[in-house]
């Protein structure tokens, strides 16, 4: 009995976290409208072949959040199908379980540290965090992203992932 109240614990531990990154990912992309706005315009197309404009970073900024969400929103769901499953051993379910948390609290880093970047004076990022790296791709100040600039982001990541400059690449968004 008290091992049925810990997993269920867990359980609703997994689905807090999941809920607030959700919540918080869907606070920083916006209004469904502009989601709409940016698949209308053919953001994957036109983010790879038209020179910078404010418009089309608006677009890429807020298309590759939605792709990153709608990537883990299937890992997720797959996950939880593992977890659920009746055939699937203890192993496998203590191991999606596990997962599924990753995942929650890199949703929550990842919109943490957007977040700092803003707030540091840029205008967009993107951060997505990969098994040992991490990747951001800000819309560059005005002049270009400098070395200065690239310290300032990986100092935002170092300190909210852990990891060390090495396994941080910073992209400027054309």
């Amino acid at each position: 009995m008290k091992k049925i109240k810990k997993r269920g614990a867990v359980y609703g531990v997994i689905a807090l976290l999941l809920c607030t990154a959700v919540y918080l990912n869907w606070s920083y992309v916006g209004a469904p409208d502009d989601l709409l706005a940016a698949e209308q315009a053919g953001v994957g197309n036109q983010a790879a072949t038209t020179p910078s404009s404010g418009a089309v970073q608006d677009n890429y900024f807020a298309a590759s959040r939605l792709t990153r969400e709608q990537a883990r929103d299937e890992a997720v769901s797959t996950l939880k199908e593992i977890s659920e499953s009746q055939s699937a051993d203890q192993t496998a379910k203590d191991e999606a379980a596990a997962q599924i948390s990753v995942l929650a609290e890199n949703s929550v880093a990842e919109a943490n540290m957007e977040s700092m970047i803003r707030a540091k004076g840029y205008e967009d990022a993107v951060v997505m965090i990969g098994e040992g790296s991490v990747n951001v791709v800000v819309a560059p100040p005005e002049g270009g992203l400098g070395a200065a600039d690239v310290t300032v982001l990986k100092d935002i990541v170092m300190g909210e992932t852990g990891m060390t400059a090495g396994q941080i690449r910073v992209t400027e968004a054309a």
